[in-house]
């Protein structure tokens, strides 16, 4: 019992340290004074404030858009990866295709950026939103990979050759065998590579241009400059937009799991019905 009580108040010190400092932050939003040092009455104009500055909600768009297409896009060519990586035979080919896989989750961000701002002056090509989007994906796919890696070898090769036996072509397998088997994996690598785009600073920082920026870059620049209440209501409102985020994935997974369940449920039913 003891040992238990020790476990709860641990997780519970863990949260407090990580959520007091982004609740210290909300807090003081609302605060009509102009700094953090003294809560002197409530206000929603820094949030007026937010919604005024059409810089910042173009920021905004731009930063989403971002994050959008460059999750569709790495977790369309990370899934195909793993799909690849799972279908190797060899098991060294395999185990070096995984460890350069690693190699990018594990470098520094700084490296990558740094990298990624070498490739393009070299090419000769500006920076901005294209430059930023193929960093992004860039970073993204790896973690896609390793998402879907699992689900993929989870999946029993007798479904695919059952699918192909029954005259199903390639892309049907893929799209009606495949894709639902995986469908979770998938959607997890979707949605965190949309939060890793969503909040990346150090490779957007080098390989950003001056016509473009994201959330991250511009809340830097503006917090250098000095304190802004309006950076709270900001960081208030992406934190609301993240836990609608983690909220909606956590229904979405439920409903899969609670799907899968009845399927199985009907598919054991019809089996016993079938059985004399």
């Amino acid at each position: 019992m003891k040992k238990k009580h020790f476990s709860t108040i641990y997780l519970v010190l863990v949260f407090l340290l990580l959520y007091i400092p982004i609740f210290y932050l909300i807090f003081y939003s609302f605060n009509k004074g102009g700094d953090m040092n003294r809560f002197t009455g409530f206000t929603w104009q820094h949030y007026l404030d937010l919604f005024a500055d059409q810089r910042m909600l173009i920021i905004v768009v731009d930063t989403l858009l971002l994050a959008l297409l460059s999750s569709l896009i790495a977790t369309l060519v990370g899934t195909m990866g793993a799909i690849g990586i799972a279908a190797r035979k060899q098991k060294k080919v395999k185990s070096a295709l995984l460890t350069l896989n690693n190699v990018l989750m594990v470098s520094p961000d700084v490296i990558i950026g740094a990298s990624f701002l070498i490739l393009f002056t070299a090419l000769g090509i500006s920076l901005g939103f294209g430059s930023v989007l193929i960093s992004h994906i860039a970073f993204s796919i790896p973690i896609v990979v390793l998402l879907v890696l699992p689900k993929v070898n989870e999946m029993d090769s007798s479904l695919i050759n059952a699918a192909m036996d029954l005259g199903a072509t390639r892309w049907q397998t893929f799209s009606r065998v495949i894709v639902p088997f995986i469908a979770p994996g998938i959607f997890s690598g979707f949605f965190m590579a949309f939060t890793y785009s969503l909040d990346d600073f150090a490779v957007t920082f080098f390989v950003t241009g001056n016509g473009f920026a994201t959330l991250a870059v511009e809340i830097y620049s503006r917090a250098r400059q000095g304190i802004s209440l309006e950076i709270n209501a900001l960081s208030a409102v992406m934190f609301v937009f993240a836990l609608i985020l983690v909220v909606g994935y956590y229904f979405i997974e439920q409903y899969s799991q609670s799907r899968r369940k009845r399927k199985s449920g009907k598919s054991t039913l019809g089996t016993e019905v079938m059985l004399p």
